[in-house]
C-alpha cells in the first residue's frame, strides 16, 4: 500500500483499527481529525455502512478493498472483489464517482430514535429475518452460502407486516406484506437482480415489497427476480423481450426519495446485511451525490 500510496504521489498513509466495539465511526472519525483526503476500508458492507455514516458530511472519499461476505456495494459498482493488489492500486490512481447516500431514523418501541446511514439497502420482514437468523459462525465458513439456511428458516415464519406507510409528497396507505425493502442499489450475490431499476447515482431508492401467495406466489417472486430480472433483463435483446414490469400482488415495485411508515408490531430491521434490532417505524430517504468512492479510470479506447 505504501509503494503505491508514494507511486500515485499520495503523502503518508496512516492506520486506524477498528474492533468489535468500534466497527467503523470512531477509526473514521479518528482519521477526518488527521484532515484525511481518503479513507480506505478493508471489510464488508456492514464495515462500509459504519465508515460511511462517519464520512457523511465531509469531503474525503472512500476507497473499498472488499473482504466481507456480501460485498454488495463493490459488486454493485462492478469493482474486482478477489484482488486486493488491484483494489489498492485503484484507491491511489482511480477517480471519485459520487453516489446516493441513505438514511434512516428509526423509531422503537420505547419511543427513542436513532440515525444511521446505508449504502445498499434497508429491509423489514423476510429479509430483516434472514439477517436474524444468519449462523455468524456458518457465515464465517461458508459465506453467503450460510444465508440460504436462514433464508429456509424465516421462510416458516408465516407473519406479515402491517403498515402504513406515505412514499414522498403522496398519499398515506395501509398494507399488509412479507417483505419492504428500500434499495440504493440492486444487485445481490448469485447474479440476483432484486431491483432491477436501482442506480446509484440517481436521486431516488427502489421500493420493492412482496406479498406472495402461497407456494405459486413465492415461485413466481423467485423466477421474476432470478430468471427474468438475474438473466434475461441483463441483455438489451433479454429487456426487449422481458417487456416493462407490471406490479401485483406479489411484488411491486415504486421508486421515491423519501418514505415514512409506522408498523402495527415492532418488527425486526436490517441495514446493509446486519440486523439494527426492532422498529415501531422509521423514515427513510436519500441524500444525492453525497458519497464519493474510489473506482478505476475508464480511458476512452485509442482511435
Amino acid at each position: 500500500m505504501i509503494s503505491e500510496a508514494a507511486a500515485a504521489g499520495w503523502g503518508e498513509t496512516l492506520w486506524f483499527e477498528t474492533s468489535i466495539d468500534d466497527v467503523g465511526q470512531g477509526a473514521t472519525g479518528e482519521a477526518l481529525a488527521q484532515c484525511v483526503d481518503m479513507v480506505i476500508v478493508a471489510g464488508g458492507d456492514g464495515t462500509v455502512r459504519a465508515v460511511v455514516e462517519a464520512l457523511r458530511g465531509h469531503e474525503a472519499s472512500v476507497a473499498l478493498l472488499p473482504s466481507g461476505t456480501g460485498n454488495l456495494l463493490a459488486r454493485n459498482l462492478k469493482l474486482t472483489l478477489n484482488d486486493l493488489p488491484g483494489s489498492v492500486k485503484v484507491a491511489f490512481t482511480g477517480v471519485d464517482r459520487q453516489i446516493d447516500l441513505g438514511m434512516i431514523r428509526i423509531e422503537r418501541a420505547d419511543k427513542s430514535r436513532d440515525q444511521h446511514a446505508f449504502v445498499v439497502m434497508a429491509g423489514l420482514g423476510l429479509d430483516a429475518k434472514m439477517i436474524a437468523n444468519t449462523d455468524e459462525k456458518l457465515k464465517a465458513k461458508a459465506g453467503w452460502v450460510a444465508y440460504i439456511k436462514a433464508l429456509a428458516a424465516s421462510l416458516r415464519d408465516p407473519s406479515e407486516l402491517h403498515l402504513q406507510f406515505r412514499l414522498d409528497d403522496g398519499p398515506r396507505r395501509r398494507t399488509t406484506v412479507h417483505t419492504l425493502i428500500l434499495g440504493n442499489c440492486g444487485s445481490l450475490q448469485a447474479n440476483i437482480l432484486l431491483m432491477p431499476e436501482a442506480v446509484l447515482d440517481d436521486g431516488k431508492f427502489d421500493l420493492m415489497m412482496t406479498r406472495p401467495d402461497g407456494v405459486l406466489g413465492w415461485i413466481r417472486v423467485w423466477v421474476k427476480v432470478a430468471w427474468t430480472n438475474g438473466v434475461v433483463r441483463r441483455t438489451k435483446a433479454g429487456k426487449a423481450i422481458a417487456g416493462e414490469h407490471k406490479n401485483n400482488p406479489d411484488l411491486h415495485y415504486e421508486t421515491g426519495t423519501s418514505f415514512t411508515a409506522r408498523l402495527s408490531d415492532p418488527e425486526e430491521i436490517e441495514l446493509d446485511g446486519d440486523g439494527f434490532g426492532e422498529a415501531m417505524a422509521f423514515t427513510a430517504w436519500i441524500e444525492p451525490n453525497a458519497l464519493r468512492v474510489r473506482t478505476p479510470e475508464v480511458t476512452a479506447p485509442a482511435q
